[in-house]
């Protein structure tokens, strides 16, 4: 007689799927070990996009130490001494913009009476030391109280700070005529040439100090050959 079965079971020994604990060791050390090559591989990547990097910026800095030197050999921009545009922004010797227009009205003054670049280099060396070359309607009277020998108010204006008896107000704060007047007068000073140009200018500028233009020689010896360059 058989023997009845009971609900729910299927009289069928179930077999487990679970695999032995050292199969399971095995897998997880290859998945392990494959995150390790994965993350090898990505530090490899890092790694080389750094290199490659660094080998761009040494390249461009490479190449910047030869096209710089390159840039700074080539001739410097044409300076011309009728167009102020030309002229250098960043100035000359720390004489800049308005300065150098009226050093460059002084400089084509001279050439125009035929004083060359001695001559030249007086005028604006004149107005370095009157004016800081700046066209000024004010002189010593204003700035410092300072009178002439008679004890008159000294009424100096304009570049080269020139008084009554050089001509009118207007003559005077026109830089042009303000230049030939000078000019005029330092033609007229015997053997000007020959002498130290601070004593020179001070024949035509009368002033205390015949050694105080000394200073402002150097100064517009660059300007004057800065400015003097053709115009093409």
């Amino acid at each position: 007689m058989t023997a009845p079965r009971t609900r729910g079971t299927t009289g069928t020994r179930t077999t487990s799927t679970r695999r032995p604990a050292a199969s399971r060791e095995a897998a997880n050390r290859r998945r392990r070990e494959a995150r390790r090559r994965a993350a090898r591989r990505a530090q490899r990547k890092r790694i080389l996009r750094r290199v490659a990097v660094s080998a761009a910026v040494i390249a461009a800095g490479a190449a910047l130490l030869v096209l710089i030197p390159l840039g700074l050999a080539r001739d410097p921009a044409p300076v011309c001494l009728d167009r102020p545009s030309t002229f250098p922004q960043a100035g000359v010797a720390g004489w800049s913009g308005e300065q150098l227009e009226n050093a460059a009205t002084i400089i084509r003054t001279a050439d125009e009476l035929g004083f060359a670049r001695d001559g030249q280099i007086l005028g604006v060396m004149t107005a370095m030391g009157e004016s800081s070359l700046r066209n000024i309607d004010y002189g010593d009277w204003e700035t410092r109280g300072w009178t002439n020998p008679d004890g008159s108010r000294t009424t100096s204006i304009g570049l080269f700070q020139q008084q009554d008896w050089w001509g009118s107000v207007e003559q005077r704060m026109d830089p042009a005529t303000a230049a030939r007047l000078f000019f005029e007068r330092l033609g007229r000073v015997p053997d000007w040439p020959s002498m130290a140009p601070s004593h020179a200018i001070h024949r035509v500028q009368v002033n205390t100090d015949r050694d105080y233009y000394t200073r402002y020689q150097e100064d517009a010896t660059a300007v004057v050959d800065v400015l003097s360059g053709p115009c093409e």
